[in-house]
């Protein structure tokens, strides 16, 4: 096995040299101000706004007779028209062979209409453009857009929320304010600034009646739900009413500014419980941050897709990605925290290679008994232990604690060996994948907020991986990184999962059949495994398989 991340290594001469803060958190070297929780005043609430959130999700999420008439029928007619305007013009261009032109036509008319809609559609859209891989990749790519190119908010209103929450004029508080913002999205747009004490600083600032919009739109989803199951192809594979609760769930948080501050500061803790020095978290500020606003420290380094630039600079980019797999799981199944949000606008590699985290109002939080639940899910997946994986999504909440799991394994063919998709016919796999979705339904199967969360970020790192190390060996790193946690963390592990540290062993072979691979390969790249996806897609197409 190879060495550890230098970033671990390193971590307690960083803690011991640098600024006072490293030792609560993973923050730079250069502080702006040294972060002190005891002298932060709106950390005092934060825990009843958490509360208050959770509490208020049921009554939001509730299906009523009727939502806000007037947002549903704006809501319905903007998709309507999007989808009217398609069907008359973009879906001839799929008639006549150009499926690509077709699909892009219709997801750039559906992107328009998010942007209409506003900050809950945006933030949907956010969502799917991260991706990659389990949506068609026309729909991602225009999705993208909302990123960080949604329309700004006059710079009047910026400087009239700022001065409303602060209570004071922009001058007294900042020394210049750029009035063109930094990136806009769904739920705030992020201005460059300059305080009077001299410090470069980054404000958030949210939209205008952003909150009281959003519940109206969740009212709206979640009347429209029931109505959707089993009515379209789409959705009769998934639980309408319970996505509504989830997205619920996870926008909810992003609305008080003040919650993200404190995620800020617990996933930098975790980090130098962790020895993790490869992430950086920028400093929030002591005093100025309120339920709308946000003031935190400036950092600055190469965008995540810049790969020329990083190696220009001698970053390694197999490093990165590394430190970015180890980091995030470590998060989750060590301390019960991670970002929940990873994607290529809310992160940038450092000239030292260290990875700086952005936009922390979306945090993978876990209890003891879901971390734990999570702890087997992945070591089930490194043992290939079947049984263990299903018994620990019961755990989760994926699946009711009383499922049967011998018969899910049974059901979905979970010991059968597996179909290789770059051989088997088109249609029979969608056949396929639908029956298992519809089985697990029928288990009553939902997907819990934070494995939403953590699916969602290693999407991002595997398309991370592709960009910036295409030439690394899956099944090598899958043991090099199966052997660091069992050498840094091993006894905890296995002691909190109740396995035997005597019996582990490394087994690609749940790995090796989920993508129809022979047994016996013993290497196999990110470059090969983007060739085999691209195969599988150009039969699926040649089928008319969309």
């Amino acid at each position: 096995m190879s060495t550890p991340p230098v970033a671990h290594e390193s971590a307690n001469a960083d803690a011991e040299s640098g600024p006072a803060d490293l030792a609560i958190g993973s923050f730079s070297n250069d502080p702006p101000w040294i972060v002190d929780p005891a002298a932060m005043p709106w950390r005092e609430v934060v825990d009843s706004i958490r509360w208050l959130t959770q509490h208020d999700l049921p009554d939001l999420t509730t299906p009523r007779r009727l939502p806000d008439v007037k947002r549903a029928a704006t809501v319905v007619a903007d998709f309507g028209t999007a989808l009217g305007m398609w069907w008359a013009t973009g879906r001839r261009k799929g008639k006549a062979g150009d499926r690509e032109a077709s699909r892009t036509d219709l997801s750039r008319r559906l992107r328009r209409s998010i942007e209409r809609l506003g900050p809950t559609y945006i933030k949907l859209a956010q969502i799917i453009s991260s991706g990659e891989g389990l949506f068609p990749e026309e729909l991602v790519t225009e999705f993208k857009k909302c990123r960080d190119q949604v329309p700004a908010q006059p710079f009047h209103i910026v400087r009239s929320i700022v001065e409303e929450d602060f209570g004071a004029p922009l001058e007294d508080i900042f020394e210049s304010f750029d009035e063109t913002p930094l990136a806009a999205a769904s739920i705030a747009q992020v201005h460059g600034a300059v305080l009077r004490t001299g410090e470069p600083v980054v404000v958030k600032v949210q939209r205008t009646t952003v909150a009281s919009l959003v519940n109206k739109d969740i009212r709206v989803m979640a009347w429209l739900a029931p109505f959707l199951v089993g009515r379209l192809p789409f959705a009769s594979l998934a639980n309408p009413p319970a996505l509504v609760e989830l997205f619920a769930e996870t926008i909810s948080e992003e609305l008080d500014f003040r919650l993200e501050a404190q995620n800020m500061l617990d996933v930098a803790a975790s980090f130098v419980a962790l020895k993790q020095r490869g992430y950086i978290v920028p400093r929030p500020h002591p005093t100025l941050v309120t339920r709308r606003v946000l003031v935190m420290e400036r950092l600055s380094g190469f965008n995540f897709d810049d790969v020329d630039s990083m190696r220009d600079a001698g970053v390694d980019t197999h490093e990165v990605v590394r430190t970015g797999m180890i980091g995030f799981m470590e998060g989750a199944i060590i301390e019960g925290i991670f970002h929940g949000d990873l994607h290529g606008g809310n992160l940038f590699v450092l000239p030292d290679g260290k990875v700086a985290l952005l936009d922390f109002g979306i945090t993978g939080r876990m209890d003891e008994r879901q971390r734990r639940a999570f702890l087997r899910l992945m070591l089930g997946a490194t043992v290939n232990d079947v049984h263990m994986q299903i018994a620990a999504l019961c755990d989760l909440g994926a699946l009711p604690l009383d499922t049967d799991i011998d018969a899910v394994i049974a059901d979905l063919g979970l010991g059968a060996p597996t179909i290789d998709p770059t051989t088997a016919d088109p249609d029979e796999m969608i056949q396929e994948v639908q029956k298992i979705v519809k089985m697990l339904l029928g288990y009553g199967a939902r997907m819990p907020k934070e494995l939403m969360l953590y699916v969602k970020n290693l999407v991002f790192l595997d398309g991370a991986i592709a960009r910036l190390a295409p030439d690394l060996d899956i099944f090598a790193e899958i043991t090099q990184i199966s052997m660091y946690f069992v050498q840094t963390h091993g006894e905890k592990l296995f002691a909190e999962a109740g396995f035997d540290p005597s019996a582990f062993e490394v087994d690609l072979a749940g790995v090796k059949d989920s993508i129809g691979l022979d047994r016996s390969v013993d290497r196999f790249t990110y470059r090969d495994l983007q060739e085999r996806r691209e195969l599988i897609k150009t039969r699926f197409e040649k089928r008319g398989v969309n």
